[in-house]
């Protein structure tokens, strides 16, 4: 006698969670900078840049609506945003916690680029704008959707 077992396997793909109510204008870019070695240092202050080969930089305006959000995306490359006005709410995507981190106008954030999921939110009632300097490798998608980590109940 033969018996033959079976199991029926499932698979879903996680869906990216689109932008809501964020109007993205691309200012400038993408504009070539070949590779560069920035290190710099004074008394109290240091900076180091590496990029191996070509990069590609854009200058991003993003305005959020009231209660608008990006939805969660990452970014080959860095980026250094600068909150114009409103105040913008960060999310990381690997932080069980949701721990909100606040960015009032006049001031500025950097996204690291990489694996780095997040989402930006306005949870205010006014609108709320960036401007985002982003450096992408060369050729990349600028953005990348990704999967909601189900840590966050918006």
């Amino acid at each position: 006698m033969t018996i033959i077992a079976g199991s029926v396997l499932t698979i879903t793909s996680a869906k990216a969670t689109d932008p809501v109510g964020v109007t993205t204008t691309i200012l400038t870019g993408p504009d070539s900078l070949p590779g560069f070695t920035i290190h710099l240092k004074t008394d109290n202050w240091k900076i180091r840049m590496e990029a191996n080969s070509a990069t590609d930089v854009y200058v991003v305006d993003n305005v959020f609506a009231a209660n608008a959000n990006t939805g969660w995306h990452s970014h080959p490359g860095p980026s250094i945003i600068t909150v114009l006005s409103g105040t913008i709410t960060s999310y990381e995507g690997d932080d069980p916690m949701c721990t909100p981190h606040f960015h009032p106008a006049g001031t500025a954030f950097v996204d690291q680029g990489g694996t780095h999921v997040h989402l930006l939110r306005n949870e205010g009632t006014d609108t709320a704008e960036t401007i985002a300097t982003q450096l992408i490798p060369a050729g990349a998608d600028r953005r990348l959707d990704e999967p909601d980590p189900g840590f966050c109940p918006f």
